[in-house]
């Protein structure tokens, strides 16, 4: 890492990457922190031996949204350009991402995390996209929201702006456990451990095969899969390993390629 972060913390070990918002007190991300949030994503954009990105906070909200003093005139624009290349980046990134939200996650925090692949909660998190009591909406919520819940609630949300509790999360589909607060670190590192116990290569093929078939119909979308399957996966070492692994009776030594 050639620039110095101030607003997010980066770390590594055991194959997964902690980027923790650091942007006292309730993380707003402002310009600077989504700069620094892209900074962080585009070094791990070739790094083939990460097995999860998590993204995670200081303090006591996850993120309260983006700062209201980058939605003026003269800043909107720059703000929806670096805001929104956090996304893109996310999309390009094969590795499985997850989230561990310990407190609120509105508006540019929600969005965060629910575009996540993964969701850890405490008892004491909230969700929520606010922007339309303010006179704006969320353009990222508004094209996920609907591909993670139903329709109507997705409208709900999106047009009302509530805040919703974990457990109404977990119900919607966008939290995939929620946890006590007292053990939530070790929970979240009991989560995170399923993903570093696997191939680090089978994950990023998993997950880009998931992916690539969201939007297409169903042939296409198995053909796409199929290819995948045979063409990269097959030929990995670490597919050869794990088969030849069950049929041995043994665990599995991966070398993520």
């Amino acid at each position: 890492m050639t620039k110095e972060l101030r607003k997010i913390v980066l770390e590594r070990e055991d194959g997964v990457v902690k980027i923790t918002l650091n942007h006292p007190p309730v993380n707003i991300m402002d310009i600077p922190t989504m700069r620094e949030i892209n900074v962080a994503l585009e070094s791990l954009q070739d790094d083939d031996e990460i097995k999860a990105v998590l993204f995670g906070a200081t303090g006591k909200a996850f993120c309260a949204g983006v700062d209201v003093k980058d939605h003026t005139a003269d800043k909107v624009d720059e703000m929806v350009e670096v805001f929104h290349r956090i996304f893109r980046l996310m999309w390009s990134l094969d590795v499985p991402t997850v989230a561990a939200v310990n407190g609120a996650a509105l508006g540019g925090g929600c969005e965060l995390v629910t575009f996540c692949d993964m969701v850890i909660a405490s008892e004491r998190a909230t969700f929520g996209q606010p922007e339309i009591q303010v006179g704006v909406y969320p353009p990222i919520a508004a094209v996920t929201f609907p591909r993670l819940m139903s329709y109507m609630k997705a409208m709900e949300l999106l047009l009302t702006g509530a805040v919703i509790d974990a457990r109404e999360a977990e119900r919607l589909g966008i939290v995939n456990k929620v946890v006590p607060v007292e053990s939530f670190e070790a929970e979240v590192a009991s989560f995170v451990g399923k993903l570093t116990s696997l191939s680090s290569v089978v994950l990023r093929l998993t997950k880009r095969a998931t992916l690539q078939g969201l939007a297409l119909g169903f042939e296409e979308a198995l053909a796409l899969s199929e290819d995948l399957y045979l063409n990269q996966l097959m030929k990995t070492e670490d597919a050869a390993e794990g088969l030849q692994a069950f049929m041995e009776k043994r665990k599995p030594v991966w070398k993520g390629k």
